[in-house]
């Protein structure tokens, strides 16, 4: 996992200006620092040495006959397997991924992108052609930017890089009403700032002569309807079923831990943290250097500790405690907005980002997580309720629309989701997959691991786990009140114990608590401070009715006092 920066321009930027793109994003890769340009097209790329740490794996990468320049962002799980598809054609002078990468776009073009497992953001030139393909992952793990203009194209794997060199950082107005409106944190393309663009998960977008073309290489859709209707899934016994899948998980983990430095994991106590840390556990018995980490707030009504013990007092895996206290949150809400370039998830952001610190410090190179879950396995409880919330168990409505005043309110957009299943709760996952939740969460946790020169990886995201997850039947999903029953089956295989019948949680955190409590005059002067900044798009009068009815205790949930603070840092 890296940065990658460029840009193609007719004179307007230098090989100084990606030197400073490269230098604002250095902390995604502190291992080596890459430039290559010819004409008019310059890549960078940042790098963390994770897959062969010699400088052979150094990028940007080019091919011998210098036709061909790839900068890439991630990692590519199976690249064992297609160095060996491959071998024969090419001459490896390296042990990395990016070289196997490099060949497999020579040999296949866009095709290749289907034959890959893993997580990447890429950017090939092709000097003959003079194009620019820049791609992103099916589920958009890893993240990529541009900046389209009369001067041509800027690309980087952060916002603030762009920023940069365009010297120009404007609120995208549509965006941030819709925020506070809706709860959404940007559109497929769109970012909260504006001339910002994003690639969407899946596709790729080509450039060339001053033409910007961008196009679907994936098709979630059309991948698992093929599987829905394939005799061999529609024959399989509801154990066959659980059986596959338990086999996809286990070849992904095993895959995952392919690394030449320390490999790690989260953990936290519930029942996708349980399923990763007892595949772990099957997998790596004897290795008992694979360290575990959580975090904790010191409070007992929210803390996971007693269950994440009790998870991993059977294993040999050493378990790092990381303690968040509410003093640490002013000072750990600039830093890591300044990591994050938009708004982000609140108090858990934080504690994970202590979780990255530590594990960086410590000497673990590598994390996996549990994230895609809830997504392929129907786990929220909106999903099976009627209040329609964004907030996992929220009973009141997170959104406080009347904070803004009528003339910024305009602004916001009702969006409109594709619903290409005949299934609601088909509809209602795919939405979450790739629009809602789990975007804005890969967002979060990509920059809180990248601040501290940490890989993230997400072993539940491989597309064929996903694809066969989403595409079961609905009594493996919920049955006897309990959502992700066939995955609560696997944890009890790995854990016979009451953690895989623990009924889903938000991530555990004092946050209400601590924004009414010990942390309320840093929220009402971060209200104040913002209410300078951007008069024109509140109504104070309602600011203050809706933060007094919080203070009071009126509301479950402090997703809109969040929105108000971390809209202050970022202006």
């Amino acid at each position: 996992m890296c940065g990658i920066a460029g840009f193609i321009s007719e004179g307007k930027y230098n090989l100084r200006d990606l030197k400073r793109m490269l230098c604002i994003q250095s902390h995604r890769g502190p291992d080596y620092t890459g430039v290559w340009n010819s004409g008019e097209i310059f890549l960078g790329h940042n790098r963390l040495s994770i897959i062969d740490i010699t400088t052979a794996g150094n990028q940007p990468m080019v091919f011998e006959n210098g036709r061909y320049v790839l900068a890439f962002n991630g990692e590519i799980y199976n690249y064992k397997e297609l160095r060996a598809q491959i071998s024969k054609r090419y001459r490896f002078k390296s042990n990395s991924d990016t070289e196997v990468l490099l060949y497999m776009l020579i040999e296949y073009g866009v095709d290749a992108l289907s034959m890959l497992d893993g997580m990447f953001s890429i950017a090939f030139w092709d000097n003959e052609k003079e194009e620019l393909l820049m791609v992103r992952d099916r589920f958009g793990v890893k993240p990529l930017y541009y900046h389209l203009s009369d001067d041509g194209l800027i690309l980087a794997s952060e916002i603030k890089a762009i920023h940069e060199v365009i010297n120009c950082r404007l609120p995208e107005l549509s965006t941030w009403a819709s925020y506070y409106t809706k709860g959404l944190y940007g559109t497929e393309n769109d970012t909260f700032w504006k001339g910002i663009k994003t690639i969407k998960a899946g596709h790729y977008l080509l450039y060339s002569k001053g033409k910007c073309v961008e196009k679907e290489w994936y098709s979630f859709h059309e991948r698992t309807m093929e599987l829905m209707n394939s005799n061999q899934f529609i024959n399989r016994s509801d154990q066959e079923h659980i059986d596959f899948y338990g086999e996809l998980l286990e070849r992904s983990i095993n895959r995952r831990f392919r690394a030449d430095v320390p490999v790690g994991f989260n953990l936290s106590g519930g029942l996708d943290s349980s399923v990763l840390l007892g595949s772990i556990h099957r997998l790596f018995k004897a290795s008992n250097d694979i360290r575990a980490f959580t975090f904790f707030c010191n409070d007992d009504r929210f803390d996971e500790l007693k269950w994440v013990r009790e998870m991993n007092q059977n294993t040999n895996k050493p378990l790092y405690e990381v303690m968040l206290l509410a003093k640490d949150v002013p000072q750990l809400v600039d830093k890591v907005s300044y990591y994050q370039d938009e708004p982000y998830g609140g108090i858990p952001t934080l504690a994970y980002y202590l979780v990255f610190k530590q594990a960086r410090e410590r000497g673990t190179k590598v994390l996996l997580d549990g994230q895609g879950m809830d997504e392929q396995w129907a786990g929220y409880d909106y999903f099976h309720n009627s209040l329609g919330h964004v907030i996992q168990g929220s009973k009141s409505d997170p959104l406080k629309s009347a904070l803004l005043s009528q003339e910024f309110k305009v602004n916001s957009s009702v969006p409109d989701y594709p619903k290409p299943f005949d299934s609601d709760l088909l509809n209602l996952q795919y939405r979450d997959l790739f629009f809602t939740k789990l975007p804005r969460a890969l967002k979060f946790n990509d920059r809180i691991s990248m601040a501290n020169s940490t890989e993230l990886r997400e072993p539940f995201l491989n597309f064929e786990m996903v694809e066969y997850a989403f595409s079961l039947p609905v009594h493996l999903k919920v049955r006897d009140g309990h959502a992700k029953w066939g995955l609560r089956q696997i944890g009890l295989k790995l854990f016979e114990n009451s953690i895989a019948l623990a009924p889903k949680r938000a991530v555990q955190t004092p946050q209400v608590e601590w924004l009414k409590g010990d942390l309320k005059d840093f929220v009402m002067a971060s209200i104040e401070g913002l209410l300078r900044k951007k008069p024109e798009w509140f109504d104070k009068p309602n600011v203050d009715v809706e933060v007094d009815a919080f203070m009071k205790g009126k509301y479950d949930n402090s997703f809109f006092i969040w929105q108000l603070i971390n809209t202050n840092t970022l202006f």
